[in-house]
């Protein structure tokens, strides 16, 4: 029998598979929130781990790095009991809940031109991955990937790369003005970027080892759209991806995509890109994982694509109807698999009926 870490290995690189595999990400306060419904603790009384408890086959080992130029200057400027706004290292300010997960609201921005770009943040990216990927951080990744090897889980290290961070940079209007009035301030970011997470990821396989893949988070779209067309995307974003997955295959190792949102229109780019795996496939954006898995699912790894909703209905005749259809419409299709939400697990979701779908799609798992 296949290990989790054989079975991911596999369905990674499109070779036979005992199983489909399994993975998803309960948000930290849904893991609190399932301590009253059952949940173990640890003897801190803190949720355990979700991959050990659910036995997911995946699992992360550490890689993110701080992207900042402005490193460990974070400052709150301003906060309530419920959030608080930051300013972090690259001059943006972020509206973040304190006490729930969630995406932070964009307040400000600093970096707002190239001129500010070149002047007070580019030169502090420049030669700096031996001060990013610390000792400290490849010792823990080490350890990470040590752990998860010895209970036979496929390992990754994962981080987010330029288009989330020319967003948490820039801001959504500089971003999109500038792609399309100065495209060469967005060339010189990527680059800047590029070279800096390659050194860091360098450092980090060459002292903490080799992991199983990677994982880069980088969300492309929303609701039926992405955010700018796929030919934009084309000239200026994906030749770094292009060139990111290149690095990483030279090290033999398998790259999955992140991006939540609509992900259709940009399928042919990320084959094309190179990547190995694509993740989440969210449907309430539009995206359809069973068409997805017809015209892909021999091109890329397919992981998640269950409404999340679903699991949010509390229904238990829908939930088994839906994990079923999902999982047998991806077998049927001969599609690389892995089963998951299309999105992480909010708190409206309760600890029985996820488990139910577990147990549900363990029911047909096998290829």
């Amino acid at each position: 029998m296949q290990s989790p870490r054989e079975v991911i290995d596999a369905l990674m690189r499109k070779k036979p598979a005992e199983r489909v595999g399994l993975v998803d990400g309960p948000w930290g306060d849904t893991l609190r929130k399932w301590t009253t419904q059952g949940y173990p603790t640890n003897e801190k009384g803190e949720p355990v781990g979700p991959v050990e408890h659910f036995g997911f086959d995946m699992a992360g080992a550490g890689g993110g790095v701080d992207w900042h130029p402005l490193m460990g200057q974070d400052k709150v400027i301003e906060e309530t009991d419920a959030w608080k706004i930051v300013r972090n290292g690259s001059g943006a300010q972020l509206k973040w809940w304190k006490n729930k997960s969630g995406t932070p609201e964009h307040v400000a921005f600093d970096m707002t031109s190239r001129e500010v770009w070149e002047t007070k943040y580019r030169p502090h990216l420049i030669g700096t991955a031996e001060k990013r990927a610390t000792p400290a951080k490849i010792e823990a990744a080490r350890k990470e990937l040590a752990r998860h090897r010895e209970a036979g889980r496929w390992a990754h290290y994962g981080s987010l790369f330029i288009w989330e961070n020319m967003r948490g940079s820039m801001g959504d209007i500089t971003l999109y003005e500038s792609m399309v009035l100065d495209p060469g301030w967005i060339h010189d970011y990527c680059r800047v970027y590029t070279d800096l997470l390659k050194e860091c990821y360098r450092l980090l396989i060459e002292g903490a080892g080799r992991p199983d893949g990677v994982w880069l988070y980088e969300d492309l779209g929303y609701k039926q759209r992405l955010f700018c067309s796929p030919k934009c995307y084309g000239e200026l974003i994906f030749p770094y991806y292009a060139e990111m997955v290149e690095f990483f295959h030279s090290y033999d190792l398998p790259v999955v995509l992140h991006t939540c949102g609509f992900t259709e229109p940009a399928l042919d780019l990320i084959v094309e890109a190179g990547f190995d795996g694509l993740n989440p496939m969210e449907v309430k954006a539009g995206n359809r994982p069973l068409w997805i898995a017809e015209h892909y699912g021999q091109k890329l790894c397919l992981i998640g694509g269950l409404d999340a909703r679903v699991l949010e209905s509390k229904d238990r005749e829908l939930i088994r109807r839906e994990v079923t259809a999902l999982v047998e419409g991806m077998k049927a299709r001969g599609a690389s698999y892995v089963y998951a939400s299309d999105h992480s697990i909010s708190t409206n979701v309760d600890l029985g009926d996820f488990q139910f779908a577990i147990d549900v799609y363990r029911e047909h798992m096998y290829y």
